[in-house]
C-alpha cells in the first residue's frame, strides 16, 4: 500500500501502482455519455491517465484544464481524466470550462479501476476515491512513467508526464 497525506495526515491506498515497465491493466470505465470505454478503444493510442479524488475539488480541477492545454501538443496521445464523480458531474465541469482536449471518465459503477491499479484510498476521509495519480501508458500498453502524489492537494508533475512520452 501506498502511503500519502491529505492536508499532512497520512491516509493510505489499497496497493501500489503498476511498475514502469509493466503491462498496463485493462480497465472498463463510464463516459460521461455513459457508454463503457475500455484500453481496447485506444488501441495504438499513448494514453496519460490523469487520477484524481473528485473534479470538485481545486487540485483536480486544475489538473483537467492544465492537462487540457498540453493535449492539444501532443501526437497521438489522449489524455483520460479518471475519478469515481458521477459522469453528470464530470460532463458539467468540462463544459463549464469548456474543456475538449481530454476525455473524462468514471470509475463508479464498480471501482475495478482504482483495485486493478492500487490507488482507491483505503483510510482517510477520501476512503474509497481514487489517489492522485498519473499513469503515462505507450501504445504497446506498457507503462512508461508513474507517479502517485504524496500530499493529495498537491498537483502532479505535468512535465515528466509529458517528457516520458518523448
Amino acid at each position: 500500500m501506498a502511503n500519502v497525506t491529505l492536508g499532512g495526515t497520512p491516509v493510505e491506498t489499497i496497493g501500489n501502482l503498476p511498475t514502469v515497465g509493466s503491462k498496463a491493466p485493462d480497465f472498463k470505465l463510464t463516459g460521461t455519455d455513459l457508454t463503457d470505454k475500455t484500453h481496447a478503444d485506444y488501441t495504438d493510442m499513448r494514453l496519460v491517465l490523469n487520477i484524481f479524488p473528485s473534479v470538485d475539488t481545486g487540485t483536480c480541477a486544475q489538473s483537467i484544464r492544465t492537462f487540457n492545454e498540453k493535449a492539444s501538443q501532443l501526437d497521438n496521445t489522449k489524455v483520460l481524466c479518471i475519478s469515481k464523480d458521477l459522469p453528470f458531474a464530470m460532463a458539467r465541469f468540462c463544459g463549464a470550462e469548456g474543456i475538449e482536449n481530454v476525455e473524462s471518465l468514471s470509475d463508479y459503477k464498480t471501482g475495478k479501476f482504482g483495485t486493478d491499479y492500487g490507488l482507491t484510498f483505503s483510510t482517510g476521509a477520501f476512503e474509497t476515491l481514487l489517489s492522485r495519480c498519473i499513469v503515462v501508458i505507450d501504445t504497446d500498453g506498457t507503462i512508461l512513467h508513474t507517479e502517485q502524489v504524496s500530499e493529495i492537494a498537491d498537483e502532479p508533475n505535468y512535465d515528466a508526464a509529458i517528457e516520458s512520452l518523448a
